[in-house]
């Protein structure tokens, strides 16, 4: 393996890791592996946690069954990787049970209208975060940053949100992963203080595919595809009101390439929303996302073949393209703005002048000072770059451009080798 796995193997590097992996080792071998990946133990742990047993409704059980049934049988998982998946599920229960007691005790935020979001549906690695920076650049809009995805209640309010303890913790945090896993620096923006995908409020129902970038579990894949999404986007909805009720804003800026999976369910949830659906060539994209993740689960997993979790997230990014494409047939043709990567890296301030465009919309001059100031403060390898290559799983970009060509051909995407 070249590029993508230049890296050393940082969890093997670290006493404590390799010590846990050893005792983890033997207690499979005793029939008992550690720790418990049983949902009645992860429940119990949330509700431990969040000090309360109301979940609102059942509608985790099922999603959650499906993960740790697909988790136990395919993922190969270390015992480190067993504690990081139970952590992040216990984590994500916890967060839900907070929200429905704040729900709960706060009635009066189900008033909160969620206006007109901006939503970014493109595949991942296609300038989403770099767009979703930029318009939340704009003073009269709001996009969930990292830390408070990663602990929304109490929801932050604007006397004190900037002294909040939970953005150190989530930094120490976020510098511990950067610690353990040094090259996802130049791979994704990462910082308490950064946008943040509103696909962490969908882990409160695990239904994500977030949460498969953990381990790779096709069956629960599988199992997601066909999945109905609406309770997820309850929580998504829920998680928003209760942040906008304590910081008004006039719009949201949200950005998940998981709402790309199921654009029915995102605009039954969000009707007026305000869609951009990113296009780049499909080769460097799925490239980079099989680089990611693979970088993501290596610190977890036994496995050392990248080849198995590359195929399954190349065929994750067919179905999302071939379903946004049949919804394209679908529906009215201003759906949605469609925006060329390379568009957006040529010129970000025009590319989002553009876009407020085409809703009947205008960038105000201090929207576009602040984006002209970010650009200048971090240009696109201010963490240095993602260096991927197809060779690492098997692939050339000739028979990803063909393999791809439909949906190329449509969208007349320029080709590109990253």
């Amino acid at each position: 393996m070249s590029t993508a796995f230049g890296f050393r193997d940082a969890e093997l590097r670290s006493r404590r890791f390799r010590a846990l992996n050893r005792v983890g080792e033997l207690s499979v071998r005793a029939g008992r592996p550690l720790p418990s990946l049983e949902p009645e133990s992860i429940i119990a742990a949330a509700r431990k946690r969040a000090g309360s047993r109301e979940m609102g409704s059942d509608s985790y059980l099922e999603p959650l069954t499906q993960y740790l049934t697909s988790v136990e049988g395919e993922a190969e998982l270390t015992t480190f990787g067993r504690f990081a998946v139970r952590g992040m599920l216990v984590s994500a229960l916890a967060n839900r049970i907070e929200l429905h007691a704040w729900a709960t005790e706060h009635p009066e935020i189900r008033q909160e209208s969620i206006e007109a979001p901006w939503v970014i549906v493109g595949l991942p690695r296609t300038g989403t975060s770099l767009l979703s920076i930029l318009l939340g650049l704009d003073p009269t809009v709001r996009t969930p940053l990292q830390w408070e995805a990663a602990k929304p209640i109490p929801p932050p309010g604007l006397s004190d949100a900037s002294l909040d303890p939970r953005i150190a913790a989530y930094q120490k945090q976020v510098d511990g992963l950067l610690q353990l896993n040094p090259p996802f620096a130049a791979m994704h923006p990462t910082g308490a203080m950064l946008a943040q995908e509103c696909v962490a409020f969908f882990t409160y129902d695990v239904r994500t595919l977030g949460i498969e970038t953990q381990a790779l579990v096709p069956s629960y894949g599988r199992w997601l595809e066909a999945a109905d999404m609406t309770p997820a986007y309850e929580q998504h909805r829920t998680a928003l009101q209760a942040l906008q009720a304590a910081q008004p804003t006039e719009r949201w800026v949200l950005k998940t390439p998981n709402h790309l999976w199921c654009l029915p369910d995102l605009l039954a949830a969000y009707p007026d929303a305000r869609i951009i659906w990113t296009h780049r060539d499909p080769g460097p994209v799925v490239t980079s996302l099989a680089s990611l993740v693979n970088t993501l689960q290596r610190v977890f997993t036994d496995r050392r073949d990248p080849r198995p979790t590359a195929e399954e997230w190349k065929h994750k990014a067919h179905t999302a393209i071939n379903g946004g494409m049949a919804f394209d047939d679908e529906v009215a043709a201003d759906w949605c703005v469609h925006l060329q990567y390379q568009d957006l890296v040529a010129d970000p301030v025009r590319a989002v002048t553009r876009i407020y465009e085409s809703f009947d919309a205008e960038v105000s001059p201090l929207h576009e000072r602040r984006m002209t100031a970010w650009m200048r403060e971090r240009p696109q390898a201010a963490e240095g770059r993602h260096v991927y290559d197809p060779a690492d799983f098997g692939w050339s970009y000739g028979e990803l451009a063909e393999e791809f060509a439909p949906y190329r051909d449509r969208y007349r995407i320029t080709a590109d080798t990253g």
